[in-house]
């Protein structure tokens, strides 16, 4: 489950040396595993850094804190996220939302994922970050899935610009609302037959949005 091209993470608007892509891997992969044995709270900044390999410095010099680290490190794992094409809208939403459930499975994406909505209740700048890096970065996912089932005729065309931006933020409010619902607040399990329900519900209202 990987995509050939990813976007970077956010930059923090610093300047001074070129960013290298491997010393970035191995921080947002140290930060990932601090989560997991430490949590979110005894996670810092230089542990991150000594099991990365660099120097704390660097650290700051690419993340001004642990927020922004930890919201890079996790939207990399959301990046990995694809559409898989199944034949039919149902299909692609029922193998997307599997996707999803498997990613929140993961102890580093379950952590870091409920640290950081915690924080941010109390940190606009954060909830900025998450928006976009994780939030706006992943409604890709729904405008592929419209555009393409539009292509086979499964939905109409949108000729509003506005009304389809409202539809794609609904559409995704919807999706990651209930996945990250089920998962990870009701614990409850997001398999098959969960899926195929919700997706049953799910595209039965796509089809009066324009109505």
């Amino acid at each position: 489950m990987s995509s050939s091209t990813h976007p970077e993470p956010p930059r923090t608007g610093r300047t001074g040396r070129p960013r290298s892509a491997e010393a970035d891997t191995a921080i947002l992969e140290a930060t990932r595993a601090s989560l997991v044995e430490l949590g979110w709270s005894k996670l810092t900044m230089g542990d991150v850094a000594t099991r990365a390999g660099v120097a704390k410095t660097t650290l700051y010099r690419r993340w001004a804190n642990k927020n922004e680290l930890v919201v890079d490190a996790v939207a990399v794992l959301f990046d990995e996220l694809e559409l898989p094409d199944r034949g039919s809208l149902a299909a692609d939403v029922e193998g997307v939302v599997l996707q999803f459930a498997d990613l929140l499975r993961q102890p580093e994406t379950k952590t870091a994922l409920m640290g950081v909505v915690a924080e941010s209740t109390t940190d606009e700048a954060l909830r900025g970050r998450i928006r976009s890096a994780i939030v706006e970065r992943q409604k890709r996912l729904v405008l592929e899935g419209r555009e393409r089932a539009q292509a086979r005729g499964e939905l109409p065309y949108e000729d509003d610009p506005e009304a389809a931006a409202r539809n794609t933020d609904l559409i995704f409010d919807v999706v990651a609302g209930a996945v990250v619902h089920r998962a990870l607040v009701s614990a409850e399990p997001v398999d098959e037959e969960w899926a195929r329900r919700f997706t049953v519900l799910l595209v039965s209202g796509l089809g009066s949005l324009n109505a």
